[in-house]
């Protein structure tokens, strides 16, 4: 059997990178499978079906008249951040009746986007409210669609009644830079919100005698 040697001095191995799960939840139609796409460098795994006219009624197009297909699993992607830090990016489905798989793919996320689409702001409401209830870190995305009136993320975050800390930013879900830069906008709050919490979490030293 042959050994070999250890030379003194030799590179260790790269530590593996840290994995995260982050979920990427909106309305209907308000571009989640267009962002994991955008960003992922693998082919995204995407369960999308075409929508039929029974599905119509129960499906509001209102705004997105053009959308043929929806998502009703989720979106699945990765982005490597850096060498330490990659990314996995699970797409909720964003009609009503397929909401019951939101907790399922919840389970063990960092944190989330909302993306928002300023023509139906009233799509976001259940899932702002779904990610504070649990408690779970998330940013929210402004998806400026072409066409669609612009307005100051301030705006947004009156309008959505949001609190103070949480993150919104006004980007495209169609670029891969844009994505990027808010999915580091959720890594980053999660660690904000963390940090306090592990330091209340860590044992005071005893007092001197």
């Amino acid at each position: 059997m042959a050994f070999g040697r250890f030379k003194r001095g030799a590179a260790a191995s790269p530590a593996e990178p840290v994995t995260l799960k982050i979920l990427v939840a909106g309305g209907f139609g308000v571009g989640k499978t267009t962002l994991v796409g955008s960003v992922s460098e693998i082919k995204p795994l995407r369960t999308e079906e075409t929508l039929t006219e029974a599905s119509r009624p129960v499906d509001d197009t209102a705004g997105v008249e053009a959308k043929s297909t929806t998502t009703v699993a989720m979106d699945f992607g990765r982005i490597t951040i850096n060498d330490s830090l990659v990314l996995y990016l699970f797409g909720t489905p964003g009609q009503d009746r397929f909401w019951f798989l939101w907790d399922e793919l919840a389970q063990g996320a960092l944190g989330a986007v909302v993306l928002v689409d300023t023509r139906r702001l009233e799509d976001s409401f259940a899932g702002i409210d779904y990610f504070e209830r649990r408690r779970i870190p998330f940013t929210v995305a402004v998806n400026h669609f072409d066409g669609a009136d612009a307005y100051p993320a301030e705006a947004v975050r009156e309008a959505l009644d949001l609190d103070a800390e949480v993150p919104i930013m006004v980007g495209d879900a169609r670029s891969r830079e844009s994505a990027r830069d808010i999915l580091v906008s959720v890594v980053e709050h999660a660690m904000r919100r963390a940090t306090p919490a592990a330091q209340q979490n860590e044992p005071h030293p005893a007092p001197a005698r």
